[in-house]
Order: C-alpha cells, then structure tokens, then sequence
C-alpha cells in the first residue's frame, strides 16, 4: 500500500484531495524500492508506471490522468485541462489548473514539493521549487498563473512536502555570490560550513519567505528532509554521496473533486 504524507491544512478542504508520497509502497527494486514515478529515471518503465497507477488510485483518478511536466529548472508555469502523453508533456516546473478530477504535480529527490490550493475559487497548483527555480521565480509564476483561473492569494494555501534541510545541503562559494549579488538579506539563508567559504544553504527557508512575499494566505511546512531519512525517502545528493548509479523520485501531487 502507498503511503502518502499530508498537509493539516490542504487536508480539511473538502473540495481538494493531495499527498506527498514517500517511497514505500510501490514495485520497484534495488535503488529505486520502491515507489519510484520518475519517469526521467533508469528503472523499468513498465514498474515506474506501476507505481504511478497506484499513486493515482490513492488521489481517485484513472493513471493517464495524473500529469507530471517534463522538469527544466525553470520558472516556467503550464495550465493543465486535459490528460497529455509521454510525447506531448510539456516542459515546466510547476502546473495549475481548474479541471476537476486531473491530478497535477511534480517528482523530487531534495527540491522543495509545493502544492497550493485556492479552495473557493477551485484552483490548484503544484510547483518544484529546487534552488534555480525558487532563485528564478517559480513561486511567483505558479500564484500569478493560478491568480488568471480565478484564485485569490490571499486565498491561497500551499504545503511544503520533504526537502533537503540546511544541515545537509552544502554549496560553494560561487552559489552564495550569485544569493548575494541579487540580494544582501540573502546572507540570512547560508551559515559557514567550515571550509573553503563553502555554506550551508537553508533552501526551506527561502522557499518559504519567497512564499511570504507573494501574499498568500496560509503556508505549511512539513519539516522533513529527504536526506536524512533513507527508509522514507529519495536524495538525490545523498545518492551521489553513495556513488550509487540512479537515484528514485518523489511524486507529489494534487487534485480537484468532480
């Protein structure tokens, strides 16, 4: 059985159904056991759509109605009304729609899963917010395209599913100068690592004050890292730490009743 983690505060809309899935519950085997549903990774394709087809009966949809983009880094937004195929996914880091019963969301293995829900207004959003992406403006893409299907931002709700936390996420200097040089007050995200002027960067934190700045409504944090909980979830740095050759994805998703 799947298991899937949720937020308190998307969870008591009714209009709304959502999960941040973990790994466990799914087909796969050896480094990507076992809800593995990236389809960008080396595992058999027929498990990894195994695994979605059951992440898919868990949000009540049929699996061809449950959409991931094809992922870019970018702060690019698409809208979603109807079911698209392998050929046609578009190339996006976050999905908003109205459409009742289409599941939208995003594969991670340490960037931050954002999923937002205007629950009056019937309009969702799922974002993959990974450094570059929040960095870029993918936050404020993702509000602003569910601001033209009707929403309200102060309306809105968004959940922060498992991330990489500042205790494992080390970069290089070049990262902190390029945080830096768009802003001073970035310096609060970054503590010393203890080499090299290497930091330990606190991409939740940023994630969320992004999220502040965009005047939304309510922001929840489930406070769990991807790195630091092998049993429960993919890293994809922690992957590379190991030298292990492919790493799984998360998927997380949202979806509208009928």
């Amino acid at each position: 059985m799947v298991h899937l983690l949720q937020s308190a505060n998307l969870a008591v809309l009714p209009q709304i159904r959502h999960g941040f899935f973990t790994r466990s519950g799914g087909v796969s085997q050896g480094v990507y056991a076992s809800l593995n549903g990236g389809v960008g990774s080396k595992d058999e394709p027929a498990q990894v759509a195994a695994n979605r087809a059951r992440m898919a009966e868990a949000l009540g949809v049929a699996p061809e109605r449950f959409l991931t983009p094809y992922q870019i880094h970018s702060p690019d937004v698409v809208v979603a009304d109807a079911p698209w195929t392998a050929e046609t996914r578009p190339r996006a880091d976050a999905v908003v729609t109205r459409t009742p019963g289409l599941a939208i969301g995003v594969s991670t293995a340490d960037c931050g899963p954002l999923l937002f829900a205007d629950d009056s207004a019937r309009v969702i959003g799922a974002a993959h917010a990974g450094w570059r992406g929040a960095f870029t403006g993918v936050i404020d893409a993702t509000v602003a395209a569910m601001e033209k299907l009707g929403a309200e931002r102060a309306n809105i709700t968004a959940a922060l599913g498992p991330t990489i936390r500042q205790a494992n996420y080390e970069v290089g200097p070049e990262f902190v100068e390029r945080f830096l040089a768009a802003d001073a007050d970035n310096a609060r995200y970054f503590r010393d690592a203890g080499r090299d002027g290497h930091a330990m960067f606190d991409l939740t934190g940023y994630i969320a004050a992004r999220l502040r700045q965009a005047g939304i409504g309510k922001f929840e944090d489930l406070g769990l890292c991807t790195y630091a909980e092998p049993e429960r979830f993919y890293s994809f740095r922690r992957s590379t730490h190991l030298h292990e050759p492919d790493y799984g994805r998360h998927i997380n998703a949202i979806a509208l009743g009928a």
